[in-house]
Formats: structure tokens, sequence, C-alpha cells
């Protein structure tokens, strides 16, 4: 019955060591991902906060614009306080939503509805690239539409992208 206990013992002291160096790698990624990025002064103003934090992410001020774009198909916009306006090449104009803006402690989410379809958009400071032009954005943005999940890049007038502008 004691070697039981003691292969038992050992078997969940390992489990415990490895969920242990498991969170401590995982943390260590995190951390990498996230100095990965900008080089600009405000780069030291934008941080995700550490996986024992409860603080939100604060990287993008309330009043501040997010511009956004995503290819295959081609989609974008931009989005401020309350107001999201979603562009296609068949409506350069857009199609303006209300959203409700969520800081979480890895990013942002705006979510509202877009022609009765479920809109859920995150923006999470990871550098990107579109892989049409020679840019990098200081976001990656993901939307979900319906059931459609969509992958694109974002950037605020105070993080701009790096690159040529458009022609």
């Amino acid at each position: 019955m004691m070697r039981e206990l003691d292969a038992f013992g050992g078997a969940w002291c390992g489990m415990t060591l490895a969920r242990i160096f498991g969170a401590a790698g995982a943390a260590l990624l995190l951390v990498a991902c996230q100095q990965g990025g900008a080089d600009d002064a405000t780069a030291s103003d934008v941080k995700v906060p550490d996986a024992d934090s409860t603080e939100a992410y604060n990287g993008i001020a309330e009043d501040e614009t997010v511009r956004f774009s995503g290819t295959e198909p081609f989609w974008g916009g931009q989005v401020s306080g309350g107001s999201l306006t979603y562009t296609t090449p068949d409506n350069p104009d857009g199609t303006k939503i209300a959203v409700e803006r969520f800081a979480g402690r890895g990013g942002l989410s705006f979510t509202g509805s877009l022609e009765n379809t479920d809109f859920e958009m995150t923006v999470t400071p990871l550098a990107c690239s579109d892989g049409m032009s020679d840019r990098t954005y200081p976001f990656t943005v993901t939307l979900k539409l319906g059931e459609e999940l969509r992958n694109g890049c974002g950037w605020t007038e105070r993080q701009p992208f790096e690159g040529p502008e458009r022609p």
C-alpha cells in the first residue's frame, strides 16, 4: 500500500511540476511576444498586464481612433468611441454600426451587429504584416463576422504603421 501511495505521490508531484514549468514557459512566451514590437517613444506607455494582474489593457485611449484593414477578402474601417465604420471594396463609404468597447488584459474588443450578423473584433498589441505591402503594423486584428473569421492589422495616429504610404 505504501508503494502505491509513493507512486501516486510521485506521479502527482511530477504532474504538478510539469504544470508549474508549463505555466512559467507560457509566461515567458507572453513576455517575449510583448517585447518584440514598437521602438517609438510611446511604446513604454503601452503595456499588456502580466499574468497575475487584473489590470485592463490601456495601450489605446478611449478617445483614439483605431484604423484596421484585412485581405482576402479585403475589408477595413475605423472605430472611435462607440461607433465603427466597416468598409469593403463593394462599399467603400462603409456601414456605420454601434459597438461596445471592452478592455481586457491582452487588448481590446469591439462588439456589435452588422446587418443582423454578430460582429466581434479584437485588437491585440502584436506586430502585424498584411502580407501585401512592406508595412509593419503595431496591432493584430481578428474579426469574427457571424461564423466567419478574418485576420487583419491595425494602427492609430499615436501608434502608426511603419513603411510606405499607399500610392
